[in-house]
């Protein structure tokens, strides 16, 4: 059992400050004003005194005026070529509708504002990249919020419909919206994801929970074949997250996909912590997750061995139990896999962006309140992140265009979220995310070192192209830490859409690809530019081409059995702790 130790409220004067920042944190959505104000500044007062920029920035402004003044002129004659092109992930004026004027003025007007605000938040001399990189951010979001595809007036597609259904659209629109609006407000779910409940619509893979403690349930699947290789499949998920990804609906089921190739599959399924789990540490998530899991399989399956597969964090919480079993020698380890996780965390992505001593310690007076970090509100920073996907084009699609957005078993899956122990959030973000303590070498587990180039396993990591949490370049750096032999993946898609990617299906996707090189054991990892130069680019899902690459390192077949619970009954997967709200 995790040690009995207490967790330690705000008390004495720090808990006066409570009820003003908790005040602060509810109308800030999590993000510290302090942080923002901070960057805002650092950028600002750099600027003023730096009269070289201004000018810069003045003649840019200049031009982009003329530009936009003669594009102008041309689109009141007739359609024209763009001055200026939006990025590729852009769709907000990707419809025909907006190469009609006045509306491709306000479309071009509006890239070239934007252009000029990137140009001005970056290289100000002085100004510390965090700072940079927020300041960036923080106008973005402004940006995003005044695009005139956000208007029902400035809006061609929106006003259209406005005339064709004579405003039907804004009435239903206003619909959608005071029912989410009263979800929100009754702290109910989003409608449709009852189709979509684990063991009803989703995870729905037949297996039996073999072993239980306080913080995971270990689900072990039905096999589906007449024989599996002898080395069993350990997947461990991240804890901000429902395993269930990994499960989705038969079709999108990686978990399916692995047994009916004749894998035995285990899964870790991780407990939704609440208040009487604030003093949960990170160690803890190590010990009585990962740790526990492994001598779990090893004594349900002995002399298997095993591969162990770990995705986000639990990808980086794998990584870590990997250094401490190789260091200690006799692992039943095999291979490890990860998918989209980092260990080292310089360059963390736009998650970096919420994480300085600030934001920190912000957020750790949020989770005095209860005990841990509601999961709505590492969603809201993920929304943020990705406002023009998550949140502005909600707004049009439902609210303007009156449109319903058909609930998918990926978007159920999103909206189910789960709670972080105070104590574990806070040790996660400093010594991961602020200090890199792990890839520096610096981390202990009770005085245990934790040493990435103890890792000495074979390794296949993946990384996806488009990842706003575990960036490709980023996820690349174990290659350098580890000295092991790897393969090094890179897929389409982002964090979630590039992970579930089956091969086949209504839910595999037409045009995905990946590239792949093999990385040896003594070969210094080269830049991951020139890395994706030499990559071999293929067609289609990478999971046949890890499917085959853990056949690659198995040692044969045996006959298939039932899984069986380490201690007498247990209950059908997916388990009791999924239900967890």
């Amino acid at each position: 059992m995790p040690p009995d130790v207490a967790p330690t409220p705000a008390v004495g004067p720090e808990a006066i400050d409570l009820p003003l920042k908790l005040a602060i944190a509810r109308l800030a959505h999590g993000l510290s004003p302090a942080s923002l104000a901070q960057a805002q500044a650092d950028w600002l007062v750099h600027l003023m005194v730096t009269p070289s920029r201004q000018l810069a920035l003045t003649g840019s402004a200049m031009q982009k005026a003329m530009a936009w003044s003669r594009f102008v002129l041309r689109a009141m004659q007739g359609p024209c070529e763009d001055c200026i092109t939006p990025a590729p992930q852009d769709k907000r004026f990707s419809q025909p509708e907006w190469q009609a004027f006045p509306f491709s003025a306000l479309a071009q007007g509006f890239l070239l504002t934007q252009a000029w605000w990137g140009e001005a938040t970056q290289g100000v001399r002085g100004v510390s990249r965090h700072h940079e990189e927020v300041a960036a951010f923080a106008l973005r979001q402004w940006l995003d919020m005044a695009s005139p595809s956000n208007f029902v007036a400035t809006n061609p597609q929106v006003l259209r419909e406005t005339v064709t259904s004579a405003g039907m659209n804004l009435a239903t629109g206003l619909g959608n919206w005071w029912n989410d609006a009263m979800r929100v407000v009754a702290d109910g779910r989003p409608r449709g994801v009852e189709a979509f409940a684990p063991g009803q619509g989703v995870a729905l893979t037949p297996g039996r929970v073999v072993m239980r403690n306080a913080l995971i349930e270990l689900i072990e699947y039905a096999p589906t074949t007449e024989q599996v290789d002898k080395e069993v499949v350990l997947i461990v998920p991240s804890w901000i997250m429902k395993f269930y990804i990994l499960d989705l609906t038969p079709e999108s089921s990686l978990v399916k996909y692995l047994v009916d190739q004749g894998h035995t599959v285990l899964m870790v399924s991780w407990r939704n912590p609440g208040a009487e789990d604030a003093h949960l540490g990170l160690d803890d998530y190590l010990h009585f997750g990962v740790l526990d899991a492994v001598k779990a399989v090893d004594y349900l399956h002995p002399g298997r061995g095993i591969h162990a597969m770990g995705y986000c964090l639990g990808g980086t919480l794998l990584s870590m139990a990997a250094a401490l079993l190789c260091a200690r020698g006799g692992s039943p380890l095999r291979t490890v896999s990860l998918l989209a996780a980092q260990v080292d965390f310089r360059e963390p992505g736009e998650l970096g962006l919420f994480v300085d001593e600030s934001q920190i310690a912000f957020l750790e007076d949020v989770m005095a309140e209860h005990g841990y970090l509601d999961g709505r509100q590492m969603a809201g920073a993920f929304a943020l992140i990705n406002s023009k996907d998550l949140v502005w084009s909600k707004l049009v699609h439902e609210y303007l265009m009156g449109a319903h957005t058909p609930m998918t078993a990926l978007r159920a899956w999103n909206a189910d979220a789960t709670r972080m122990p105070a104590r574990m959030h806070s040790e996660y973000l400093r010594r991961l995310y602020l200090h890199n303590d792990l890839a520096e070498g610096r981390y202990r587990v009770h005085g245990e070192p934790v040493l990435l180039d103890e890792i000495r396993l074979p390794m296949f990591v993946l990384a996806t192209e488009r990842d706003h949490v575990s960036p490709w370049r980023s996820v690349y750096e174990v290659l350098r830490l580890a000295r092991a032999p790897a393969t090094f993946v890179l897929t389409s898609g982002g964090h979630n859409v590039g992970i579930v990617n089956p091969p086949t299906g209504p839910d595999s996707h037409p045009k995905a690809w990946f590239h792949h090189a093999s990385h040896g054991s003594r070969q210094a990892a080269i830049d991951p530019r020139r890395w994706l130069a030499h990559a071999h680019r293929e067609e289609g899902s990478w999971w046949p081409a890890w499917e085959r690459w853990l056949r690659r390192h198995s040692s044969g077949h045996i006959d298939a059995a039932a899984p069986r619970p380490m201690h007498g009954g247990a209950v059908a997967a997916p388990g009791d702790y999924v239900h967890q709200r």
